[in-house]
């Protein structure tokens, strides 16, 4: 009987360090904060690109690698709509434009608005960044509409597609739109319009589909931006998954989400605006994708700058060569273009 009982114990307390082997849901405070540690950028090395007509304003930044060089990928707004644009760089800190790779066209339902996002950038921190070829393909979510204005009208996401990733060729942008805010399954926080995209290949599967989509919209009754998920098994064919947004304030914006995945924790790095004053960079922890704990503590980065007093917001975040490079749309004394914070001074380097 003795026997017996010790048996019982050991394997009791065997079953509760297994349960403990597996992350919970909730990202713990102490793994934030070394989160926060290893990605903040507190030195502000300033502008690195502006459009050449510097009368237009730029934004969103797409950051990868590919053949030793860096590409950029940025939208442009010149009063009609968004365009998307391609710039290279061999430093990171000095960008040169090579032209458009998504064009306004006439009678589409994407006619006067093509915000593009590179899709499948290699997520892992640190890592090659190099973009996956998929069937061949290279592709890119992007935000689309026919009203001519600021983000005017309804908009919704398409998918482009191209052979070519790295010159200022026109991608494939025929396929029909991939979700809308008048879809039957829309949720009540994306029925009024739907903005940035990223997409991101899951070898783990998480959701159970290899492609997940996080991106922000607005409804009707919830007059702020929150982010929520879809998920994909082709690329061209979405779902929405889940009932509920996965990054939101209740007020404001909470969007423009982009992943990187330190070990086994994945992180989100998103804007927030005006659910305090002005537009910050923020960031949320997960161990599956879809249960994400918020950053509480301070903004990754903030206005500080005339050149971003106004918004410093809608992040691209990469590890290379031991530092920290976060670009974001700086709004302030030199437009809308793009900034950088770094992880260690590099101004004199």
């Amino acid at each position: 009987m003795r026997n017996l009982l010790f048996l019982a114990i050991i394997l009791y307390f065997t079953q509760c360090n297994l349960k403990e082997s597996h992350p919970s849901p909730i990202v713990s405070q102490e793994v934030m904060e070394q989160v926060f540690e290893e990605i903040k950028t507190p030195f502000k090395y300033g502008v690195v690109f502006q459009h050449p007509d510097t009368s237009k304003m730029i934004d969103s930044p797409t950051i990868f690698r590919q053949d030793e060089v860096w590409y950029m990928t940025y939208i442009v707004f010149d009063g009609q709509g968004y365009e998307t644009w391609l710039a290279e760089s061999e430093d990171l800190l000095n960008w040169e434009s090579k032209g458009k790779i998504l064009s306004f066209t006439q009678d589409t339902w994407d006619g006067n608005q093509k915000a593009g996002y590179v899709s499948l950038v290699n997520t892992e921190w640190g890592g090659d960044y190099r973009v996956e070829n998929f069937k061949g393909q290279y592709w890119m979510s992007y935000l689309g509409g026919s009203s001519e204005g600021y983000e005017a009208g309804t908009l919704k996401i398409g998918m482009a597609n191209s052979i070519i990733l790295t010159e200022a060729k026109e991608w494939e942008t025929n396929n029909e739109p991939l979700l809308s805010p008048v879809d039957d399954d829309v949720r009540w926080f994306e029925n009024k319009t739907i903005y940035k995209s990223l997409v991101i290949r899951d070898n783990e599967k998480h959701t159970g589909h290899p492609f997940v989509m996080y991106y922000n919209a607005k409804g009707d009754t919830a007059n702020y931006e929150s982010i929520g998920m879809a998920v994909s098994d082709d690329m061209l064919t979405w779902k929405r998954f889940g009932n509920e947004p996965v990054i939101s304030r209740g007020k404001g914006i909470c969007g423009d989400a982009q992943i990187a995945k330190i070990n086994d924790l994945y992180v989100m790095f998103y804007f927030g605006a005006f659910w305090k004053p002005g537009a910050f960079e923020r960031f949320a922890c997960s161990y599956d994708l879809i249960n994400w704990t918020d950053w509480e503590g301070e903004d990754l980065v903030a206005p500080s700058e005339p050149y971003d007093q106004k918004y410093a917001h809608k992040p691209w975040v990469i590890k290379w060569n031991g530092i920290v490079y976060h670009f974001y749309n700086a709004v302030g004394s030199e437009g809308r273009v793009i900034a950088l914070a770094t992880s260690k001074g590099i101004k004199n380097n």
